[in-house]
Order: structure tokens, then sequence, then C-alpha cells
């Protein structure tokens, strides 16, 4: 039976984990108007010790009556222990764990508030906050593009701006759809433009917002699969003056031609129109279609089109209007032979092979 003084807030971003507490923790702040009948207590564990240490004080400060009687507010913040890391598979660990229960299962006047992230959802203790607690699993509750978006844009009603059309989707491709970064930089954009706000488009974010995680390279990569030579060239210098290996950035373009190639041989069975917009319920239609074709680990991968993020995707099939199956097939060779190349040749030549590519490719 759910228990309404405690609650469990868990999931796989800690950002979005962080902030489903925090307005837990402020719903309740006016049943607790003091001071000291609040605690903050870190959740973080390197060690056995760590884990042990943060339940005793969580349940001393839940024991200990506030100066002006009554139960205490306490949030467990960011507990890195449930789950199957060496601290969290730790015997010493589980036993901390389960001698917590007793406490947080009669807690009287006293609310407790534990977030955790990442969590192994087949945890014992898991198992149990699921029966125990009002509980909150932010994965399942919303996807993490969903999260992103939803986000970014409360961050940008909040500045006064706007995004341009596709520009949001724009953004979510250069930082790899970060909740975190997004919220950032969506505040970064808005200082720049002023208090009369404005809107942010997709020209402002590739000048502004640095890439990211999966969002590296993006903007050689978006130049390169653009058509323009000279937006590519550019980008190709701008990237190797930061001193960046060719690898990765010839990687990046594989990766993008081989959702390119498939998204293309779609195009061509009239699945796909590239002058309509790609729908999340139309990706998942075709990739059930198609599953039998790809393992069924449910792993992101750019050999298999149906995990990549729609938005993504869909800011990609345009792209397959500049180029036929053939190219794009021709195009895979002959980023093959460039890697052969960048084995073969001094480093020194990486940037003159990487322009070769583009001049070749796109004139």
């Amino acid at each position: 039976m759910a228990n309404d003084a405690l609650f469990a807030i868990v999931g796989d971003d800690d950002y979005l984990v962080r902030k489903r507490a925090k307005e837990i923790f402020e719903e309740h702040i006016d049943q607790f108007p003091d001071d000291l009948s609040r605690e903050q207590i870190d959740g973080r564990a390197d060690r056995v010790e760590d884990v042990e240490r943060i339940l005793n004080e969580a349940k001393t400060a839940g024991q200990t009556m506030s100066l002006f009687g009554g139960g205490k507010l306490v949030w467990i913040n960011e507990a890195n222990f449930i789950n199957q890391t060496r601290v969290g598979a730790a015997q010493g660990s589980k036993e901390a764990l389960e001698g917590i229960k007793s406490f947080l299962g009669n807690l009287g006047d006293t609310k407790v508030i534990l977030s955790a992230c990442p969590v192994h959802r087949g945890h014992g203790f898991v198992k149990w906050l699921q029966k125990n607690s009002t509980y909150e699993d932010v994965a399942k509750n919303e996807k993490e593009d969903v999260a992103f978006r939803r986000l970014v844009e409360e961050t940008a009603l909040a500045c006064g701006i706007s995004f341009a059309n596709g520009a949001l989707e724009f953004l979510a491709g250069k930082i790899g759809a970060h909740p975190r970064l997004g919220v950032e930089e969506t505040k970064k954009l808005a200082s720049y433009l002023g208090e009369d706000g404005g809107e942010v488009t997709e020209e402002l974010i590739m000048e502004l917002v640095p890439d990211f995680g999966e969002g590296d390279f993006f903007e050689a990569t978006e130049a390169f699969f653009s058509g323009n030579l000279k937006w590519a060239l550019e980008s190709i210098d701008r990237h190797f003056f930061h001193a960046k290996d060719a690898r990765p950035l010839l990687s990046n373009l594989q990766n993008r031609n081989r959702l390119l190639i498939q998204l293309r041989v779609l195009v061509d069975g009239g699945e796909l129109d590239p002058n309509t917009r790609l729908s999340k319920d139309q990706l998942e239609r075709i990739g059930q279609k198609h599953a039998h074709h790809f393992s069924g680990t449910g792993d992101k991968t750019t050999l298999n089109l149906f995990s990549q993020n729609p938005w993504f995707l869909g800011r990609m099939l345009p792209v397959t209007k500049k180029f036929n199956t053939r190219r794009l097939i021709d195009l895979q060779a002959d980023l093959i032979g460039a890697f052969e190349k960048l084995l073969s040749q001094p480093k020194e030549e990486q940037p003159n092979i990487i322009k070769d590519l583009a001049i070749r490719t796109l004139t």
C-alpha cells in the first residue's frame, strides 16, 4: 500500500529526477515552515560506509523532533547506490537498505523524499519502494526526447523567447537532446536576444551553441550533407582548427550516411515522403513492419534506423532528395576509402583528405 509520507523518485536522467523531487519538496514546505524542520542529505556514495552514513543521517534527521515540535521534511537527494554498481551490489549496502525499511515504513508526522539515479529496476529495494511509497519512475512517465522538448519550451516561455520552425529539433540534434543542457542553452540564447525576446533560429543555434555528446562534429556533418560545398569546406577548417582528429568526424559521416541510405530505401519504396513531416507513430508503424531485419536488443545504433530519435530522422528526411540510393552507397565506399588514406598518410594530411572527399562528393 502506498505511503503518503514517503516519496520515491527514480529515473535515468539525474536532472529530471532532481527536478521532480525538488517540486515535491517545495509542495510540502508550507507544512514545515521553519528551516530547522527541513533537511537535505547528499545521497551520493563512493563506499559502503557512505551508504550506511547517509541512511543513518536520514534516520536521525527524521527521528529528531523539530525545534517547534512536529515532524521533519527530509530529502535524500541524488542517491546513487540502489543499483548493481560496485557499491550498490555490496552486501553492506543491501543490509543498510534493509535496515532503513522499518523507519521509512513508520514515519508518522515526518515526510521523506528519496531521489535516486541511476537505479536498477529489479533491485529488491526498488520493488519495496513500489509497494510502500508514493513512487514515480521519471523514465517511464516521460521519454527523454519528450522531456527535452517540454523543459526547453517551458524555459523559452519563461524567458520570453520562441523557437522558429525546426529550431527546437535542430537544438536537440546538436546537443544530443540532453535536458539539462537544453535548459541552460535556452537561457543563454534568451540572454543573447535580450529583454525584448525574439525568435531562436537554426542559424543562431549554429552560431552560439557548442556541440555536445551525440552532437559532436555536428556542424561539419550538417554542412557535408547540406550539399553546400562552401559551408562544408569552411566547417572542416573549423573542425581542424580546434585540433580534432579526422577519424571521429569520418565515423560521424559514416553513421549519418548509413541512416540516409535506410531512409532513401524507404522513400524509394513509397513508405516515406521526403516532402512531409515524419511522425513518431509513422516511424513506429514502419519499424514494426521491418523489425525482423534487425536485432531485438533495442540499443541505439545507426545500423537500425528505427532505434533513432524521430525528430532527428525528420530533419534528415529532406536530405534524401539531394542524394539517390546509388550516390549514397558510392559515398559509403568513398568514406571507407578516406579512412584507408588516413591510416596510410601523415596526420597533417587529414584536412586535405576530408576536403578532397567533400569536393568529389558535392561537386
